[in-house]
């Protein structure tokens, strides 16, 4: 499933408007080659980060996987929920299972991210 209010990056990371702030998350399809998720390394609240550089990690039963920043900015919330039950990105990847909300130096960097239809056949070629 590709959640069309979002946009991706190829490592499979989502980002979506959410007023002045960037929500961002793991792809559904991220979520399913990982499997069941054990445990969330989240990012810093107040952190200043960098397109592309590592904010959080995720640990699943198969392998831990780093999460990039999809747009550069400052953390200004993480997710509180997935510490204690990181299995929420397992049932809502779009939902409640987001990681952190980033206020971007730049709101168009979003835009150079892929929209749903060009994800969609980036998984496919991908396969």
């Amino acid at each position: 499933m590709v959640s069309k209010e979002c946009r991706y990056t190829d490592k499979h990371e989502w980002a979506r408007k959410d007023g002045d702030v960037i929500v961002m998350g793991i792809s559904d399809h991220a979520q399913t080659e990982l499997g069941d998720i054990v445990y969330v390394e989240m990012p810093q609240q107040g952190t200043t980060v960098s397109k592309g550089a590592q904010v959080a990690s995720i640990e699943s039963v198969k392998a831990v996987s780093e999460i990039y920043a999809p747009v550069s900015g400052t953390i200004e919330e993480v997710n509180g929920e997935l510490e204690g039950s990181p299995e929420v990105i397992n049932a809502s990847p779009y939902g409640d299972g987001w990681i952190c909300r980033i206020t971007p130096e730049d709101p168009s960097q979003i835009d150079d991210l892929m929209p749903p239809d060009e994800y969609e056949k980036f998984l496919e070629e991908e396969a």
